[in-house]
């Protein structure tokens, strides 16, 4: 599995003063999505719908409402 691309604009395009450390979403070559966020499982995982639910190895991720935005134009429809 590798990174193919990333997934809208780059941080420093966000406004991320050094351009490194932001969330960011990037596409990988198994056709997955792979995201950089905030780590929030241990203040989220209550707040869960009683239809959701998370494996042990999985955790809740925050990205910014922008980084999302912004990536809109880049993600496939199907």
């Amino acid at each position: 599995m590798k990174i193919v691309r990333r997934i809208g604009v780059p941080p420093s395009a966000r406004g991320s003063a050094s351009g490194a450390n932001c969330p960011d979403v990037f596409e990988l070559s198994d056709g997955n999505f792979a995201v950089i966020g905030t780590e929030a499982t241990d203040a989220l995982d209550h707040e869960l719908p009683a239809d959701a639910a998370r494996a042990d190895y999985e955790r809740i991720v925050v990205v910014s409402r922008e980084t999302l935005i912004r990536a809109k134009a880049d993600i496939p429809d199907a």
